[in-house]
C-alpha cells in the first residue's frame, strides 16, 4: 500500500510541477483519436454526396500523418476538421477528404517517384510519402519551403526532396515521373508537366479560373503518348503561383 501510494503521489507531483508532461502524454492519444474519426467520418464514410474513399493504404496513410504538426500552432485543434485551413501567404492545408481523394486517383505503387506541385506546409508530401518511393516537391514561397523541408526532415520523412521554384516548370532534371499531383488550380494542364510524365503515368490537378469552381481533373498519358483528360468533381484551390515570394 505504501508503494501504490508513493507512486501515485509522484504522479500527482509531476503533473502539477510539471504540467508539460502530462499535456505531452495526452496530446498523441486525442489527436490519433480525432485522426481516426477523421478518417471514418469524413473519407471513408462521407456523410453527403461525396464519393467514399476506399483505398486500405490510402486511408492507413491519412491515420498515420499528423495533420496537426502542419498547419499554425493556433489551428492544432482545428485541424482534423472537414474544411482547409489557412497556412499563410494566401495558402491553405486542402481539406483532408480532398488529400485523400487526389491521393487515391493518383494509383501510385511503392516504387513510384511522384512529383508535387505546391508544397505549402509538407502534408500532402507527407501522406504520399507513406506510399511511394519517392516525393519530390516544388514551392515557389521561399518561407514555405523552407519551413515544409525543416518540418518534414523534424518528422523523419527522409524520402521527400523539397525545391524553391516555379512549379509551372516541374523539376525536369528528376523527371519522368510515375504520378504527378498539383495542389494548386492552373487555367491549363502545364505542358512542362504533361512532358515530365512518364508514359503510363497519371497527373491530378484542379483545373479553372482562380478563385471560382474549377475541376478536379485526372490526366492520363497513354503507353503511345497519347493524353486524356477527365473532370472528376468540382473544387476551390487557390491559384498557381508564377511569381516568387
Amino acid at each position: 500500500m505504501r508503494v501504490v501510494r508513493s507512486v501515485l503521489l509522484w504522479v500527482w507531483v509531476l503533473a502539477g510541477v510539471f504540467p508539460a508532461i502530462a499535456q505531452a502524454e495526452e496530446e498523441p492519444a486525442r489527436f490519433r483519436r480525432l485522426r481516426e474519426a477523421m478518417v471514418r467520418d469524413q473519407i471513408q464514410g462521407p456523410p453527403d454526396f461525396r464519393t467514399p474513399v476506399r483505398d486500405r493504404c490510402v486511408l492507413r496513410a491519412l491515420r498515420d500523418v499528423p495533420r496537426h504538426a502542419f498547419v499554425r500552432s493556433g489551428d492544432r485543434d482545428r485541424a482534423y476538421g472537414d474544411y482547409p485551413l489557412p497556412i499563410g501567404y494566401g495558402q491553405t492545408i486542402s481539406q483532408p477528404y480532398i488529400v485523400a481523394r487526389m491521393t487515391e486517383m493518383l494509383r501510385v505503387k511503392p516504387d513510384h517517384r511522384v512529383l508535387e506541385v505546391g508544397t505549402g506546409s509538407g502534408y500532402q508530401a507527407a501522406v504520399l510519402s507513406r506510399l511511394v518511393k519517392e516525393v519530390f516537391t516544388v514551392e515557389i514561397i521561399e518561407d514555405l519551403a523552407g519551413a515544409a523541408k525543416k518540418r518534414l526532415a523534424r518528422l523523419g520523412y527522409d524520402n521527400i526532396h523539397v525545391r524553391l521554384a516555379d512549379g509551372y516548370y516541374g523539376w525536369e532534371e528528376h523527371g519522368p515521373f510515375d504520378r504527378i499531383i498539383v495542389t494548386c488550380a492552373a487555367g491549363l494542364v502545364p505542358p512542362p508537366l504533361i512532358r515530365q510524365l512518364e508514359p503510363g503515368g497519371r497527373m491530378c490537378i484542379p483545373v479553372g479560373a482562380p478563385y471560382a469552381v474549377q475541376y478536379l481533373t485526372l490526366v492520363e498519358k497513354t503507353p503511345d503518348g497519347d493524353i486524356l483528360l477527365r473532370k472528376e468533381l468540382p473544387v476551390r484551390f487557390v491559384p498557381l503561383t508564377r511569381t516568387r515570394r
